[in-house]
């Protein structure tokens, strides 16, 4: 049986071509199937069926009537909304991006809140707490920290939606033109109806996505700014029909114009629109250069009008606002798994007092004969230890942190400006800042093992150069144009005097296609300066080249353009331009010369230029070994070519690019497949070489990173000698460096699935994992892998279908079955082939991928991310690397000169890549240590509250009567504990910034979970534990056997209820003082503070005033300064803070001393030498001889002080 998805080793014998792109991202096996593969009949004939019956494709049946609204109210344009109610599909302008409105705000935002598992829980137990049969405790204690959750997060998302009403109405009502009853006529964007010819001015925005029809500039050309819509401040152009352009410029006109568009539905793609204008009986095929979308920015053009397509909410820019992956941290995940766990805690340690409940009435209570303890019921032991279970999960509930999840977005906002605000990660030339565009992965940075980064425009300037070019196998410089760009440096006079002479023709043609084959717009300053306006860097560089040797680009229109050449300006008719897209690789123009000639010129990437040339070229070869040397010195190269045409094969050619850009259906691929016919049978001319040069402070970045035990990985799409070559200039590759390829990596790979195959072979239940490394050597290795060889590695090689005529009979049980089996083998051997290769590359010291596709970006990140599951960071500058930065747990944005994609995709965004190291060996690395030490206290100081009362219960009758105060039960979190938690998760450092980088070894810790996991929550558990036994058996022993000075027994339960809450406070809150490094005057005033402001309410809520104006609800009267006045209990609560204190300073001393960490070696001031003394020698022969002493008693005095003073060099803290 034939399967399609069978893979072999031996399939390819000869490898794949490292020179080959692999296929595009968007490539199905169908657009893979060879054209000359023989189709049945009968398969043939059910297609042409098919495509009778459908006419209009589905998606693309949005019919655009002009100036006619009734059109829109024809029942086939309405949708089903509620029951039986209908409304148009299509939408008006009016936008509403905001949530709530003044009734639904408060219903609706209680509703999301308690939504999240921890409100919820809270508000049962607040319910809990109003039924008397089983609460010891006032609601007020799970109320007051409630709402004030519920409150600051519902003040948040209220300041944000009220900022989205205020957007939303000045957007809604800004002004535009709109032709009413044949006049323009002033109106509001939220007035504007789809079929609508609307009037834009210079700097207006666009209102709604419209099919340019005119403007103000010749050819109906249009500039807009697109910074609304991806970033981008180069100035892009739109140019209308050429049709609409002659007939549709004034008032009248355009009011009668009764056109209608046929175009695909509403959608997200930026880039692509496929449409049909029909109009007088014609049809205009219409393309994403002719749509003006909501959002963008008229600039330089005094007026332009358009037909409103897509409306409101169908516009692009509204289809991408969007939701976006939320990204979470491991630190996330963990906390979470720790809430259930103490969830889990809190129901057995209920359910054991509760049993203790129901033991005790059983076995005691009919003994008591204290008929204050009765409460007028009869219950059963077993209902009574049912309502005990329910009353200690509300006593123990403050297990359950309920202020934890608001108090970490607090510390991550901190954290996230300090980020913003650091002005050594500034970008002076750029005036721009770094910006952490989301506050819930900080702690995150500090924890990364991979970083994925592209090399274009990230670890390279992205600022083009023309360096060199090969005409014949020469290379040279300008210096003579007066036109010419005064940056351009490429002075070499023999190419000068090749050009000027006209010696050799294909000099002069090599420039004047650079001028001709491209797509940049100029513009001219009033003082006649020319401006280019250029899609890319690359493409600016090469028609300034062209321009500097005398080739100038001065204008062009929808079907001329025009070029200075050698300073006589000539017109070239423009009868086609084949663009470039990253499937193809290369860009064409047809054009016919002023002597009426047709020729085609073509630019692109050597691999797929070399496949069309024609066989008798005879400077291939000198021109391969060009480009092999430009790659070797890292130079971005293009090969330059063209080809004469025939009138009638031009004719014919015409002819099915008219209807491929007609099509509607699969219109790019229809019109690739025409491009494909006429770039063929090419006559090539040279190459260009452009240098992108490396950003500073990449090297000194990579090596920093990499001594912090940071895998780097660089993914490009650059040849492999490019790349390569880049890595030896990143130090990613030394010359000990032992480089693998693809064809080493396949045969290490294909050799340890033979053996993994061998060793299963006889033991089905055999691992399959294989410990053994791959490199049995203890130099460092690289990997180099292509495109090709990733596919082939990874099996992600599309196979082509191989059409058969098939008869189709319906399938037994068992081949179904069989079909099944063997595609899980293959998707096994798939997975397996793809854990081996991440294992081998992982062992690399580097890893260089090259001729990747932004597709293959993601998945190298994916495999990492699931086979060993580690923290990754992918950074890149364009929109090529967005769905790369997606994919990483954390994606960095460069603000670069391939416009701003990638920052909007991202979570962080600076300037340089050497901003990096800053991010995450000082932001990174100082988030995790704060937020570690953050829980670990949370979570301690919660316990060490709570468990007090666990303890208290075997002295109660397990009754849920409470130790403390219901006040001090509310407000502890709230008040009493939380200022200086938070302060240590926003300002503590172990070490300075200065230390962090210098010393990258510090940042292991936070690879390798060290500071925060399952073992250190246990730890905290355990010393909450043993603080609240202190807390409570110190004052218990205490009290037992108490006297006072006036003769009276102050063991009250009021009494003990504030010496165990005061000996808590005073206790937690030194507690923090000793797990802070870093002291400042607000960490300390937050320490001091706290305890003063505890002492300061406790006297306030047991004073006699507020008793008498709430006396159900302040019930300990007098009990503080009746307490707190007896020595006795004093020296109680200073004993019970010092037991609970001074081993953990002991402890910590001892693990200093014998185990010391990186931070506490980097951190100590340790005497260190400075070396201060002179290199010359000294006064020491003077001194000692007696000699000339008062002679020279000033000079000797002035060198001793001098010597002093250098001696005492600063040390470090």
């Amino acid at each position: 049986m034939d399967t399609d998805y069978d893979t072999t080793f031996e399939e390819d014998s000869q490898g794949p071509n490292d020179e080959v792109v692999p296929y595009s991202d968007d490539e199905t096996d169908d657009e893979l199937e060879s054209p000359d593969s023989p189709e049945p009949e009968q398969n043939r004939i059910n297609k042409q069926a098919e495509q009778s019956r459908e006419q209009v494709p589905k998606e693309c049946n949005w019919q655009v009537k002009a100036n006619d609204r009734n059109f829109y109210d024809q029942p086939e344009f309405k949708k089903k909304t509620y029951l039986c109610f209908k409304k148009s599909k299509y939408s008006g302008n009016a936008i509403k991006t905001y949530k709530y409105n003044p009734i639904t705000f408060l219903p609706v935002n209680l509703f999301e809140q308690f939504k999240r598992a921890a409100n919820a829980y809270f508000l049962v137990l607040l319910i809990l707490q109003t039924i008397p049969q089983i609460s010891t405790v006032s609601w007020s204690t799970t109320l007051i920290p409630l709402l004030l959750v519920l409150g600051i997060t519902a003040i948040k998302d209220l300041v944000d939606d009220i900022a989205r009403h205020k957007m939303d109405n000045e957007i809604n009502n800004r002004p535009s033109e709109v032709i009413e009853n044949g006049r323009f006529k002033k109106t509001k964007w939220k007035n504007i109806q789809v079929g609508d010819v609307i009037k834009i001015h210079k700097n207006e925005f666009i209102p709604a996505d419209v099919l340019l029809l005119s403007s103000s500039d010749p050819n109906s050309l249009c500039y807009v700014e697109t910074a609304e819509l991806d970033g981008e401040t180069n100035l892009k152009f739109r140019m209308s029909l050429e049709v609409t352009d002659k007939l549709l410029q004034d008032e009248k006109s355009l009011a009668e114009f009764d056109g209608l568009v046929i175009c695909e539905e509403p959608n997200n793609r930026l880039d692509k629109f496929v449409g049909t204008l029909c109009w007088r009986g014609m049809s205009y095929p219409l393309d994403a250069d002719k749509i003006l979308l909501r959002g963008c920015t008229i600039r330089n053009t005094s007026y332009c009008h358009g037909l409103v397509l897509f409306a409101g909410a169908d516009t692009k820019i509204m289809r991408n606002s969007g939701k976006t992956r939320l990204k979470r941290t491991k630190i996330d995940y963990l906390m979470n798994y720790m809430v259930y766990t103490i969830f889990v805690l809190l129901i057995l340690a209920s359910a054991g007092l509760a049993i203790g409940q129901t033991f005790w009435e059983a076995n005691l209570g009919p003994a008591n004969v204290s008929w204050y303890l009765y409460d007028g019921n009869d219950y059963p032991p077993s209902y009574r230890g049912f309502l005990a279970f329910w009353g200690y999960i509300i006593v123990l509930n403050t297990m359950v942190p309920i202020s934890l999840y608001v108090s970490v977005e607090v510390i991550r906002l901190g954290q996230s400006y300090f980020i913003n605000w650091d002005l050594q990660m500034y970008h002076v030339e750029k005036d721009t800042p770094a910006k952490a565009r989301t506050t819930t992965l900080n702690e995150q940075l500090g924890q990364i093992q991979y970083i994925f980064s592209d090399k274009t425009g990230t670890l390279t300037q992205n600022i083009m150069t023309f360096k060199k070019c090969t005409i014949n196998g020469e290379t040279y410089d300008f210096g003579w144009n007066p036109l010419a760009d005064p940056k351009f440096t490429f002075t070499d006079h023999y190419l000068i005097e090749q050009i000027r002479s006209g010696k050799d023709p294909n000099v002069r043609l090599f420039f004047k296609l650079l001028s001709l084959c491209h797509t940049v717009m100029v513009e001219k300053t009033d003082d006649g300066e020319i401006i280019y306006q250029a899609a890319s860097p690359d493409e600016g560089a090469l028609v300034t080249a062209a321009r500097n040797f005398g080739f100038v680009f001065l204008s062009r229109t929808q079907s001329t353009i025009t070029v200075s050449e050698l300073e006589k300006e000539i017109t070239y008719e423009v009868l086609g331009i084949l663009d470039f897209n990253s499937d193809r690789k290369r860009m064409s123009i047809i054009v016919r010369e002023p002597s009426g000639n047709i020729r085609l010129y073509c630019k692109g990437a050597d691999t797929v230029i070399y496949e069309r040339l024609h066989p008798n070229n005879h400077i291939s070869e000198e021109t391969q070994e060009a480009l092999d040397v430009f790659a070797n010195e890292t130079l971005r190269t293009l090969c330059l070519c063209y080809k004469d045409i025939s009138e009638e094969e031009f004719e014919m050619w015409n002819k099915k690019y008219m209807a491929a850009s007609l099509s509607m259906v699969n219109r790019d691929e229809a019109l690739d497949k025409v491009y494909e016919e006429i770039e063929t049978n090419l006559v090539l001319l040279g190459a260009t070489a452009i240098e992108d040069k490396l950003q500073d402070g990449v090297p000194y970045t990579i090596s920093k990173l990499a001594k912090a035990d940071i895998k780097i990985w660089v993914l490009t799409g650059d040849k492999k000698e490019t790349a390569e070559n880049i890595g030896f200039a990143c130090e990613l590759l030394t010359e000990d460096t032992k480089i693998c390829y693809g064809e080493d990596i396949n045969a290490l790979l294909q050799t340890r699935m033979e053996n993994q195959k061998n060793r299963t072979a006889g033991n089905p239940d055999a691992a399959q994992d294989n410990s053994e490394p791959y490199f049995h050597t203890h130099q460092k290795c690289s990997l180099i892998i292509t495109g090709s060889w990733l596919n082939e590695i990874l099996l992600e090689k599309k196979k082509k279908k191989k059409k058969r005529l098939k008869l189709k009979f319906p399938r037994t049980a068992e081949e179904k079955q069989k079909d099944l089996a063997d595609k899980q083998k293959a998707y096994a051997l798939k997975e397996q082939r793809q854990k081996n290769f991440v294992d081998l590359a992982c062992e690399c010291s580097s890893v260089i991928c090259c001729r990747v596709t932004p597709k293959q970006k993601a998945m190298v990140v994916e495999l990492v991310k699931k086979y060993k599951k580690a923290i990754t960071l992918a950074i890149g500058d364009g929109a090529n690397d967005v769905n790369m930065i997606k994919t990483a747990h954390i994606g960095v944005g460069i603000s670069g000169q391939e416009g701003m994609q990638a920052v909007m995709s991202s979570d962080y965004s600076f300037a340089q890549f050497r901003y990096l190291q800053r991010l995450i060996l000082v932001h990174g690395r100082w988030s995790y240590i704060r937020m570690c030490k953050f829980l670990s206290f949370f979570f301690y100081k919660n316990f060490a509250f709570t468990l007090v009362h666990f303890w208290y219960s075997f002295f109660n009758g397990f009754s849920a009567q409470t130790v403390y105060e219901d006040w001090f039960i509310a407000l502890y979190n709230v008040l009493y504990s939380s200022l200086p938690v938070l302060l240590v998760g926003l300002l503590d450092q172990d070490v300075s910034d200065k230390l962090s980088l210098r010393f990258p070894r510090l940042y292991i810790p936070g690879q390798k979970d060290l500071l925060f996991n399952y073992k250190k929550f246990f730890l905290s558990l355990f010393h909450g534990i043993v603080t609240s036994l202190i807390i409570f058996f110190i004052p218990y022993g205490a009290f037992l056997l108490t006297m006072g000075q006036d003769g009276e027994a102050p063991s009250d339960y009021q009494s003990f209820a504030v010496t165990t809450a005061t000996a808590l406070i005073i206790t937690v809150n030194f507690q923090i003082g000793l797990d802070t490094s870093y002291w400042t005057f607000v960490n300390a005033f937050s320490v001091f503070g706290s305890i003063a402001i505890y002492f300061g309410i406790m006297f306030d809520l047991h004073s006699a005033g507020i008793h008498v104006l709430f006396p159900s609800k302040f019930i300990f009267t007098g009990a503080a300064p009746n307490a707190l006045r007896q020595p006795y209990l004093w020296l109680t609560i200073i004993l019970t803070v010092a037991v609970c204190l001074l081993p953990v300073v002991a402890i910590r001393f001892l693990c200093k001393t014998t185990r010391p960490s990186e931070s506490d070696k980097r951190g100590t001031s340790v005497r260190r030498s400075a070396y201060a003394f002179s290199h010359q020698k000294g006064y020491g022969d003077l001194i000692s001889s007696g000699r000339s002493i008062r002679r020279k008693k000033t000079t000797l005095n002035g060198v001793l002080e001098n010597g002093e003073e250098t001696s005492s060099s600063p040390q470090p803290r």
